[in-house]
């Protein structure tokens, strides 16, 4: 299990490493790199704090030939639907934790159909991320339902919701269901345990699995990441992204991807207690999209439009456009709190005119396998 590999760099002494690596070795590992997933430790030295902006400058050029090389020029697109904001774990950063006195609301199947349709008229999108809060009112038979009234008008559904059982996700791929997104959030474990203070999300090592159920459940798409904010940027995009090579390695018939997601404003003005700067972001998703040629990686509406426009040609892979984190929030409007805020509020046309501007295609219909 991945708990293995963490638990190899559990002591590990970054600063020493960090100083002991040159310019000259990063240059040799980036103009080695873009044929095969890279070893931990040069991925590592891609991750180091004292890169140049001339060596940045290096790596976006690499990270574009080499996304370029795996993915074309296209940017898959697609949309969340959130149908529950109920969740029994207190989590300290997140707007949905069980303490908060937000609006609650649990869709209906009726309500989530009437969703549906409005993403698929006015989002065109074919893809879609059903997102829950993490508790046991969304049952497995509700879940279902709702998995195979979606398929009714869209080719993918990927669930964001509590982890379950591997028989559980079985059942749901029975029922239609293509992909699992499930944040690990922070792989430090002892800061794991300072986030998470009740409900299931606090088993660390559960979660941790979660994305292996999924694989071995033949789920096509499996989608993990760290939530930047929580702990060191530095260890937290090495582990996650060594996650993701494991994932790769392990289960040759599903497309893994990485996500990037910071802590942004939710409901009592949460903050983050690691800030993760716009050039440090760069420069991971450089690192990932180098050591990992044909790892995906998602970049959502958390980040301000001019700022992930810019990520594209860096070896971006999925983009989500006209977003709505509340519950009922595209049809019902405004009938529940969001669980965090968004920073790129513009429609689905305007985010795929701007992709086209830079001479990529936004692809609405069924993300292609490699």
């Amino acid at each position: 299990m991945f708990y293995n590999i963490i638990e190899k760099y559990k002591n590990f002494n970054y600063d020493n490493f960090f100083s002991n690596i040159s310019e000259e070795k990063i240059t040799t590992i980036i103009n080695n790199s873009g044929n095969k997933n890279l070893d931990d430790l040069d991925f590592l030295a891609l991750l180091s704090p004292n890169i140049s902006n001339e060596i940045l400058e290096i790596m976006g050029e690499k990270a574009n030939k080499i996304s370029t090389q795996y993915f074309g020029k296209e940017i898959h697109l697609y949309a969340p639907l959130y149908i529950s904001n109920i969740c029994d774990n207190e989590c300290t950063y997140c707007g949905f934790k069980h303490s908060n006195k937000i609006k609650r609301r649990h869709l209906t199947l009726e309500e989530i159909e009437k969703e549906a349709i409005y993403i698929k008229e006015n989002l065109k999108v074919d893809s879609i991320v059903l997102l829950t809060g993490e508790s046991s009112v969304n049952t497995l038979e509700y879940l279902a339902l709702a998995i195979r009234l979606l398929k009714k008008y869209f080719s993918i559904v990927v669930i964001e919701i509590q982890p379950l059982k591997e028989h559980e996700y079985k059942y749901l791929y029975e029922a239609g269901l293509d992909g699992l997104t499930v944040y690990q959030e922070c792989y430090d474990e002892e800061l794991y345990k300072d986030y998470h203070l009740m409900g299931e999300k606090s088993d660390y090592l559960n979660r941790l699995q979660t994305p292996e159920l999924g694989g071995n459940s033949n789920l096509k798409y499996i989608n993990i990441g760290a939530l930047f904010g929580l702990g060191n940027p530095i260890s937290e995009s090495f582990l996650s992204g060594l996650h993701g090579k494991y994932l790769m390695k392990k289960y040759l018939n599903s497309e893994i991807s990485i996500s990037l997601p910071r802590i942004r404003e939710a409901f009592n003005n949460i903050k983050a207690k690691y800030i993760l700067k716009d050039r440090y972001f760069v420069q991971i998703l450089l690192a990932y999209r180098i050591a990992f040629p044909t790892l995906g990686i998602n970049i959502s509406t958390r980040e301000e439009s001019y700022f992930r426009d810019n990520l594209i040609p860096l070896g971006v892979t999925k983009f989500s456009g006209g977003s709505i984190t509340e519950v009922g929030g595209y049809s019902l409007y405004h009938t529940s709190s969001e669980q965090f805020e968004i920073s790129d509020n513009r429609s689905i046309e305007e985010v795929s005119n701007k992709i086209k501007s830079l001479g990529y295609n936004p692809i609405f219909k069924n993300w292609v396998s490699l």
